[in-house]
């Protein structure tokens, strides 16, 4: 893919999991990479993974549901990388196991914030910059819970739901700008989030989620960041407003 090569992407939430296996792909492919988080160390940790293979990376520490770090974010991608051409909306935030009525204000402003403002706030900004170089192409990621529901995860649910909407609604509006927005629904993914689910629900056990995919796995970052790779690449150059699932079979099992 030397449609890559000389190009520049964002990935916010690039410190770990699904963010950093994605910015270690653009890199892989010849891209620059900026990576937002507001883990300082683990972010500064992928930046200096992709210049040990050669490539080329900066990190800023934002957080994504301030709309000023986030404006700060794009320029300073475009300050010392030049260009905005592809952009990895990861950042995100999980909940406890919980009935709905359980949850506090405070934990529905932090999820709905993070998942869903923070992706509006980062598409607010991407967009403007895509669209005065012609165009360009935005992966948001939203999650299984995005395309089903399940009990004990409201919030999150809620958030994920409006984030299809949100991609959906801004991939019309940019379709004839040359500006393409997709998503991706991931399944149980290895990451640090689904260990801290692991360890803030208990009586949910790893034997049990697997038990549920009929690939008979777990994925792997890498699963998720090859996906949003082919989405923003020319073969992906008639998709847009497309939510595409990587899980495993959970989907189609359930339904």
């Amino acid at each position: 893919m030397a449609e890559f090569e000389n190009k520049v992407a964002v990935v916010t939430g690039g410190s770990s999991g699904i963010g950093r296996a994605t910015a270690l792909a653009f890199a892989e492919k010849g891209a620059k990479v900026a990576i937002a988080s507001i883990q300082v160390t683990e972010g500064e940790e992928t930046v200096q993974l992709i210049r040990e293979t050669g490539g080329e990376a900066i990190f800023v520490y934002t957080d994504v549901t301030k709309a000023a770090e986030v404006e700060n974010f794009i320029d300073q991608t475009m300050t010392v990388l030049g260009r905005l051409d592809y952009a990895f909306n990861n950042a995100g935030v999980t909940t406890r196991m919980d009935f709905v009525y359980s949850y506090s204000e405070e934990e529905w402003d932090r999820v709905i914030n993070t998942n869903l403002k923070g992706v509006w706030l980062s598409m607010k900004y991407e967009i403007p910059q895509m669209l005065k170089q012609g165009g360009g192409a935005i992966v948001n990621n939203v999650s299984i819970a995005g395309v089903i529901s399940y009990g004990g995860k409201a919030i999150y649910t809620a958030s994920k739901h409006g984030l299809i909407g949100l991609t959906k609604s801004a991939a019309f509006d940019c379709a004839s700008q040359g500006i393409r927005i997709n998503a991706v629904s991931p399944g149980a993914i290895e990451t640090d989030m689904l260990e801290e689910t692991f360890r803030n629900n208990p009586q949910f056990t790893r034997e049990q989620l697997v038990a549920m995919y009929p690939i008979g796995r777990i994925g792997q970052p890498i699963d998720v960041a090859q996906a949003v790779i082919w989405l923003c690449s020319d073969a992906a150059a008639f998709v847009t407003g497309h939510n595409l699932v990587v899980d495993g079979g959970l989907h189609s099992a359930i339904i």
